[in-house]
């Protein structure tokens, strides 16, 4: 099969296309026929070295790139599964040599779910790592008040915002003025320009500061200061938690996979509590104009690939 691979870290240029064995699953595992791959900020990260160099992935002489997984189970091993059951999967151990930017993929049964229905393999793609993420994130903080969320327009803040409203707490969404629209319509009761002096307009609509919030954007201290004292706060990237001032509990995401709760995203995409979105559709073969076009920014959605 047609699999991209890492050999040595760099830009886009040093994803390769290669010819692999097909796997075969072990005990406990499926084998997925891949429909659609989801691009990710991630993959940019393990294909660059950074999470080598941060000490997240060990040195390898061989990575496989991409979490997210569409597609149809070829090979139900041992599993509850069946052979064509259209699933969607989570890769979450990030140093094997193969990823989901490939023609099939193996994964603990426990890490798939059924795809939701009336979704093409593309935009069901979209959803495992961003809204696990999401979710399991909010799991994190034990406020039913009210909670900001920066990078609310992005891929994991537009589900958090969705999930949040779900969940009935107050949302005040950060992102940049011509994402408004399309934000409250996840569900934020509140909307705040990114920009200088967050905490201070944020208190302008929460006096005190907000019960918690989830920093998708990574502004770190500048989110910090929009929390009461006493409050939560989530960050989403190793280092980028900032000191717990004011006895704020802080917190890291630390995304696992989790069939179970993926089902339950599924149908929350089945029944339009979570928007799929989807930026643009390349070909496998180009994936790293897929890698050149996220780095570029400016994205709404994520791009996938598809073999």
């Amino acid at each position: 099969m047609r699999a991209v691979v890492v050999r040595r870290f760099g830009g886009p240029e040093v994803l390769e296309h290669v010819e692999v064995p097909v796997p075969g699953p072990g005990p406990g595992q499926v084998r997925i026929r891949v429909l659609a791959a989801a691009v990710n900020p991630v993959d940019l990260a393990t294909r660059s070295g950074a999470l080598t160099a941060a000490g997240v992935i060990p040195p390898r002489e061989v990575l496989g790139v991409g979490w997210d997984v569409a597609g149809e189970i070829d090979d139900a091993g041992d599993t509850g599964f069946r052979a064509g059951d259209a699933v969607i999967g989570l890769r979450d151990r990030i140093a094997t040599p193969l990823g989901a930017y490939a023609g099939h993929i193996v994964l603990d049964a426990s890490a798939v779910a059924p795809a939701p229905a009336g979704v093409s393999p593309v935009e069901a793609a979209a959803l495992p790592l961003n809204a696990l993420t999401a979710a399991q994130a909010l799991d994190l903080v034990e406020t039913t008040g009210t909670v900001l969320i920066t990078g609310a327009a992005g891929a994991v803040g537009g589900y958090a915002v969705a999930l949040a409203h779900a969940r009935k707490l107050r949302v005040v969404a950060v992102a940049s003025e011509a994402d408004e629209a399309e934000v409250r319509a996840f569900g934020a009761d509140e909307f705040v320009p990114r920009g200088p002096a967050l905490g201070d307009r944020v208190r302008a609509l929460v006096p005190g500061g907000v019960d918690a919030a989830l920093d998708t954007a990574l502004l770190g201290l500048d989110a910090l200061d929009a929390v009461r004292g006493g409050g939560e706060f989530v960050a989403f990237a190793a280092g980028a938690a900032p000191l717990p001032l004011r006895g704020i509990r802080v917190r890291a995401v630390w995304i696992r996979a989790d069939g179970e709760r993926l089902a339950e995203l599924a149908r929350a995409a089945e029944d339009g509590t979570l928007p799929l979105r989807v930026a643009g559709i390349l070909p496998l073969k180009e994936a790293a104009a897929a890698h050149e076009r996220l780095a570029a920014g400016g994205l709404r959605g994520r791009l996938v690939l598809v073999p």
